[in-house]
């Protein structure tokens, strides 16, 4: 479970990849900034990105995700993005998938780990393996 506000909403398997259509649940958003809790809905949009397998199955979700507009007048922003602990500002994998993509990847070379993560648990390629390595171990 990534998230106890995600509601599942459909599924469907294509091509041995399981799609998961999902939305939050949350009621009251915190605007990053100021944080006040905005109830007031300003569009919704569709962002997906990679999560670990199911039963040797790649996944992908598919997130209906919500923009709200901030209500604190005093507050420089005027909408926000709904946010998850889960996912990186604009990643397209999951945090618990770059761990495993990580913990794969640590000890071999790029293509090896690329072919392995290719067979069953993401769709990665060898420049994003290095990158995330990079980023590992600066850290």
């Amino acid at each position: 479970m990534l998230d106890n506000n995600l509601k599942l909403n459909s599924y469907e398997i294509i091509d041995g990849i399981i799609y998961l259509h999902v939305e939050s649940t949350k009621q009251g958003l915190q605007c990053p900034l100021c944080g006040s809790t905005s109830n007031r809905l300003h569009s919704r949009y569709k962002r997906s990105f990679q999560d670990l397998p199911i039963q040797g199955k790649k996944v992908v979700v598919i997130l209906t995700n919500r923009k709200m507009f901030c209500e604190n007048p005093q507050c420089e922003r005027t909408t926000f993005a709904e946010s998850f602990a889960f996912l990186s500002h604009k990643s397209k994998k999951t945090n618990r998938l770059k761990d495993e993509i990580f913990n794969i990847s640590n000890n071999m070379s790029s293509l090896a780990a690329q072919r392995i993560l290719r067979g069953g648990v993401a769709t990665v390629s060898k420049s994003t393996i290095c990158l995330l390595l990079k980023k590992r171990n600066n850290h």
